[in-house]
């Protein structure tokens, strides 16, 4: 019994003098272990790390745990060093940055913009575009012109033909709309006066404190302008990453994140098309696949926004459109300008 007892204690002794040694002196190890653990990295990327922190010369190496400027200096170090030694394919390295890159959007989302959200319609900016339905009808779409303390008014709602002699005034409606780098929100209330013989039409709706916060956003979207091609799918079990050498129909990317794109076309097109886009980010080629979860259509311009929600794409794909998104060596100051040139219609 003893004598397990004092081999015991000659281990852990052996360990903490080996973890003193491989943390380099002061380094706090045993601290900056456990963190890793709770963050769910193994030993192994626990080490690689602390190797990162320590040629970083961090004060405070556990800050690369919920720090997000030491996690971007740590990532674009990493990523530094796959390039130099010819890694950015390698597998281990890249499910490392992965694992860095999931940590960096957990503690984004932790910061209080996006867990506070809102409480009442008041606190709506103006030109919000919202989405309106009527019972049994709709959407239409419209755009917050004033928001005041009584009343919030909204440009006159556009979508399916009314019929002869309508009135919004007095309408129960519903109201959905996005919130940028939020969620989504829903909430009932009621019109308060129709103004369609003005100049420029407008409705009035009473406030609603009663917001409903859905589809709260899963990953960080970035807004860009950017020239891109799309390839139309048969189906989206057709989904790869091959780059195209044949010429697709232009379009212009307008945001981007891990988990889609929006993009304007020219035209009109359906919700569940499958799709292929291609587009240059600085050095690297992106190319992603996914399906048109929703259409905002112009009929003034007769242009179509697609929100397309991505097939989740390759561990090494996935690296490279979050290095853009988290701008980690300005990649979105250098973002080419884009032709005027209207983008095709997609058949």
């Amino acid at each position: 019994m003893w004598i397990l007892l004092l081999v015991f204690m000659v281990l852990l002794f052996s360990a903490v003098i080996y973890l003193r040694i491989a943390g380099g002196g002061r380094f706090p190890w045993l601290q900056f272990y456990t963190k890793g653990k709770e963050s769910g990295f193994t030993f192994h990327e626990i080490n690689l790390l602390r190797k990162v922190a320590v040629e970083n010369k961090l004060k405070n190496p556990t800050a690369l745990f919920w720090s997000i400027k030491m996690l971007d200096r740590s990532v674009k170090e990493i990523i530094l060093k796959m390039k130099a030694e010819n890694k950015e394919h390698d597998e281990e390295a890249n499910r490392l940055l992965a694992k860095l890159f999931e940590l960096r959007k957990r503690v984004e989302f932790d910061l209080p913009r996006y867990k506070i959200g809102l409480k009442s319609s008041r606190k709506i900016v103006a030109r919000q575009r919202v989405k309106i339905t009527l019972p049994g009808m709709g959407p239409f779409l419209a755009m917050i012109v004033d928001n005041r303390p009584r009343y919030f008014a909204l440009s006159y709602p556009q979508g399916p033909e009314l019929p002869d002699g309508f009135s919004w005034k007095g309408q129960e409606v519903g109201i959905y709309f996005w919130r940028s780098n939020d969620a989504g929100y829903f909430f009932k209330t009621k019109v308060i006066n129709d103004f369609s013989e003005n100049e420029y039409p407008i409705i009035h709706v009473n406030h609603s404190d009663s917001l409903i916060r859905t589809q709260q956003r899963k990953s960080v979207r970035v807004p860009m302008e950017h020239a891109a091609l799309v390839y139309p799918l048969k189906s989206i079990g057709l989904a790869n990453e091959i780059v195209e050498e044949t010429k697709g129909l232009r379009c212009r990317l307008k945001d981007l994140s891990e988990g889609g794109a929006a993009l304007l076309i020219g035209g009109r097109t359906k919700v569940g098309l499958p799709l292929k886009i291609q587009f240059a980010l600085s050095d690297a080629t992106i190319v992603i696949s996914g399906v048109v979860k929703g259409i905002t259509y112009n009929g003034k311009r007769n242009t179509s926004i697609l929100h397309m929600q991505a097939v989740p794409p390759s561990t090494i794909m996935r690296n490279k459109i979050l290095t853009y998104v988290y701008n980690l060596f300005g990649n979105r100051e250098k973002v080419l300008p884009v032709a005027k040139a209207v983008p095709r219609a997609i058949g």
